[in-house]
């Protein structure tokens, strides 16, 4: 799966101390959210979408603990693929880790944030947007010297053929 990551230039929410309300920006921020008007995505407000309360009220709730999906969709009131695509775009910010398989005895998988801290698992996030600045930049840099090495003057590319109705028929 893709690391994916969502960056804004944003004044950090810390004069916030509403824990809802920056849990909210944060998320809307990093892209796990979308951006709606007033507080509303596609699923009606914001505060009551699936989202928001699969973070609220499951991972964050009981941070060390595994969330299986079949939990996740009884306490959501959802479906397991619903929660699935949620669990995935959490995955791809590398936020989260799956822990049990066959050490849970039924070889589920279950879901919980990294290392039980949403801190210590944004720093696999941060490491992650580290390197893909970091690859972007080598490829700046490679386009950069591309664009260096170039003739001064590039000879103009020859247009394509146009083809006109009566030659195609065979005419002139």
């Amino acid at each position: 799966m893709p690391f994916e990551l969502s960056l804004r230039y944003s004044t950090p929410l810390t004069p916030i101390s509403d824990l809802d309300e920056v849990l909210r920006e944060f998320l809307r921020m990093i892209g796990y959210l979308p951006d709606g008007e007033d507080g509303r995505g596609s699923e009606g407000p914001i505060a009551q979408s699936l989202a928001l309360r699969l973070v609220r009220e499951c991972l964050l709730r009981e941070l060390s603990r595994p969330w299986y999906a079949e939990e996740l969709a009884a306490v959501l009131k959802t479906s397991k693929p619903t929660v699935y695509r949620h669990i995935n775009k959490l995955k791809a910010l590398d936020l989260l880790e799956e822990v049990g398989g066959a050490a849970d005895g039924k070889g589920r998988k279950g879901y919980r944030l990294r290392y039980g801290n949403l801190a210590r698992a944004w720093d696999f996030t941060e490491a992650n947007a580290q390197n893909a600045l970091k690859r972007y930049r080598e490829t700046v840099n490679h386009l950069q010297e591309l664009i260096e090495r170039r003739p001064a003057e590039m000879p103009a590319r020859s247009a394509p053929l146009v083809r006109t109705a009566a030659r195609d028929r065979g005419g002139r």
